[in-house]
């Protein structure tokens, strides 16, 4: 399939576009952002359905991050979509984003290592015993990682057996689809990754085996709701949370070959950057919608124009969409901000991002 590249400039951003069966008023996505919002337990509050409303100007929100299972939780108070309860919690966000006119996607995210029996109660497991290194946050702080169990043959089928029940809640909670996240160093970044899959049997060793539970588990959600429905993350390059691939520029062009052979309605790269061989290399082979999230930094200030220019250098490189994340965090409105060329609220204070209430969440003004 041949992909024509989205024209740059000013209409670039703020031209409609489709997604699979959704008809989106512009190009600009809400990435998924962990806010640590949730009930213990993992089921989404009132002040989430605050929070995504207020956003619902974006052409896609994908929601932050969800375990499909108990013992893939990350940190405190994060999100999960394998109980009623859960489906209860994330649907009266869903309802609220469509009455303000938005459209929702779930992020569908197990931690593997990166988790603790502190938070979850139970020992974390990863494709391999290889802990994270330092520390990981806990309900009572800081605490040092704990060495994962390797996951079993049986433990790997019951966890692409989550994900695609996991799919199927998030539809019945009323998303229009999930997001599948394979980056930024959590369990199926971990299984692509040398340094975190040290495994002989068909999941390990060379690229066809370390890329195996990736599309195992696309299958399994395309299957269950439909590749319409269906987005996959991916982070070529990115070492967040102790990842070294160790083989960059050959795990990506096979598993994007791969993915798009199952269909799912769009790739989402963390981190592009149009001027980097492998991201153009991508691009060729992604026949579908790719999602561009740019490189904007990771804990610094935002750029004075939220990654506008940023983002129309993506779509200029032949990306369809633009994820941006503190953007949105800090500005409620950013697509009318960015539209007009109006002013953004800087984000004030990054330690709220993680402290629960409405502080540094649901405050943040819109334009009058």
């Amino acid at each position: 399939m041949t992909h024509t590249p989205v024209a740059a400039g000013r209409s670039g951003l703020f031209a409609p576009a489709r997604l699979g069966g959704l008809r989106l008023p512009n190009r600009l996505v809400m990435a998924p952002m962990t806010r640590n919002r949730a009930t213990a337990d993992g089921v989404p509050t009132p002040v989430m359905a605050t929070y995504y409303a207020q956003r619902a100007t974006a052409g896609l929100i994908i929601a932050e991050a969800s375990t499909p299972n108990a013992v893939g939780q990350t940190y405190p108070d994060i999100t999960a979509i394998h109980t009623d309860a859960h489906v209860a919690g994330w649907r009266r966000v869903t309802e609220a984003v469509r009455a303000a006119g938005g459209r929702m996607f779930l992020q569908l995210q197990h931690g593997g290592r990166v988790g603790h029996p502190a938070t979850s109660g139970l020992v974390p497991v990863a494709p391999s015993a290889v802990p994270f290194p330092g520390t990981v946050f806990t309900p009572g702080g800081h605490r040092p990682a704990v060495v994962p169990r390797e996951m079993t043959a049986d433990e790997i089928r019951s966890t692409v057996a989550d994900f695609a029940a996991a799919a199927r809640r998030a539809v019945d909670a009323g998303f229009a689809g999930v997001e599948v996240h394979a980056a930024n160093g959590y369990l199926l970044h971990q299984f692509l990754a040398c340094s975190t899959n040290h495994r002989t049997d068909g999941y390990g060793g060379p690229v066809s085996g370390r890329i195996r539970f990736v599309l195992e588990v696309v299958r399994a959600v395309v299957d269950a709701v439909g590749p319409e429905r269906v987005g996959v993350r991916i982070a070529p390059g990115v070492t967040v949370n102790g990842i070294e691939e160790g083989d960059t520029d050959r795990i990506y062009p096979a598993l994007v070959e791969a993915l798009a052979e199952l269909g799912p309605a769009y790739l989402h790269v963390v981190f592009a950057d149009p001027d980097q061989p492998l991201f153009r290399r991508i691009r060729e082979l992604w026949p579908g919608t790719l999602i561009a999230n740019p490189v904007l930094g990771w804990g610094g200030p935002l750029p004075a124009d939220g990654g506008r220019h940023a983002g129309e250098r993506l779509l200029a490189a032949g990306a369809d969409l633009i994820s941006l994340g503190r953007a949105f965090l800090a500005n409620p409105d950013l697509v009318e901000r960015l539209r007009l060329g109006a002013s953004l609220n800087p984000v004030r204070d990054e330690g709220q991002m993680y402290t629960g209430g409405t502080t540094g969440y649901t405050d943040y003004p819109a334009l009058p």
